[in-house]
């Protein structure tokens, strides 16, 4: 089963993926791709708690997939996207990325690029499938230089979705599932958000709360990503994760952390101490992506993370 991952909440994204599943299900059977949300009929799905049915159908065939495609591009990855490649490479399944967006990134002006703001979503990728610039100019006859502009994109975007089913193809048989690293005793991994002041928003904890506690080195350091490797690994060996999921949305290192953790079992919370609640028609409120609330405890004060991290 290959599993196509976007954002749900944009028309355009949802065009694309369904146009990228469908290439996917001409070349490999249509029961062999699973299109969240096209699949899972949320207009039409009945239950007393919609999005945390929706969270776990997605959930059930996340643990069945021969492979990720996930469409991802913008300085803010969606969340529950995320969350769903955190799984995926947790478990040892190909993810191929698809970006629409050609910046680069960096921590510093001179410092050195990555292709995604957070390079956790550089080294998970088995595959990355972008571009570095607009498309082509192309010339159509009597056409305007909108149409002209509107046919350079999508040009490039058809080329990209060619090139996310020949990567789909390509792909050696996967291995047998990637069994959950050992635990060191008495550890916890924890992420900051990038959008609290300073950079390290998560509250700070008393002595003796925990043996040893783990600190990304990504947005710091000189190699971002042999960095990013070695703060994966942490987390995976970490008995518990305690993310900052403060932001607009959460952040991708966050999400990407908590999929993996749910994908484990490694208990993982979010330091949330303000919720944003989204609300949508037969849904009950949710105050983070679905994806991300019903596979994170959320915490809103430092004296319960405090309590959370010795339960």
């Amino acid at each position: 089963m290959y599993y196509v991952a976007h954002r749900l909440f944009a028309a355009h994204d949802r065009a694309l993926a369904a146009r990228l599943a469908d290439r996917l299900g001409r070349k490999l059977g249509v029961d062999q791709v699973f299109l969240p949300f096209c699949d899972t009929d949320e207009e039409d799905l009945v239950a007393d708690l919609k999005g945390q049915r929706l969270f776990e159908l997605d959930r059930d065939r996340l643990r069945r997939i021969r492979a990720l495609i996930a469409i991802v591009h913008g300085p803010s990855p969606d969340d529950g996207v995320c969350m769903e490649i955190g799984y995926a490479a947790a478990l040892g399944a190909p993810v191929i990325l698809l970006t629409t967006d050609f910046q680069d990134y960096s921590t510093a002006i001179h410092g050195p690029r990555t292709v995604f703001p957070d390079p956790l979503l550089d080294i998970l990728a088995t595959r990355i499938i972008r571009f570095p610039r607009l498309g082509t100019p192309t010339e159509l006859p009597g056409g305007s230089r909108f149409a002209d502009f509107a046919a350079r994109n999508h040009t490039q975007t058809e080329h990209a979705l060619d090139a996310c089913v020949d990567a789909a193809l390509q792909l050696p048989a996967r291995p047998p599932a990637t069994p959950a690293p050992s635990r060191d005793a008495d550890t916890v991994f924890t992420e900051p958000s990038p959008y609290a002041p300073p950079h390290n928003g998560l509250p700070g904890l008393p002595p003796n709360t925990v043996s040893t506690i783990r600190r990304p080195t990504r947005f710091e350091a000189a190699a971002p990503l042999t960095a990013a490797r070695h703060d994966w690994a942490a987390a995976l060996r970490s008995t518990r994760i305690v993310v900052d999921a403060s932001g607009p949305e959460t952040p991708p290192g966050a999400a990407i952390l908590i999929g993996a953790a749910c994908a484990t079992g490694q208990p993982v919370a979010m330091y949330l101490p303000r919720s944003t609640y989204t609300h949508a028609a037969g849904r009950e409120p949710n105050h983070r992506n679905l994806m991300i609330q019903y596979s994170a405890v959320a915490l809103r004060t430092p004296s319960e993370v405090t309590t959370w991290i010795k339960a």
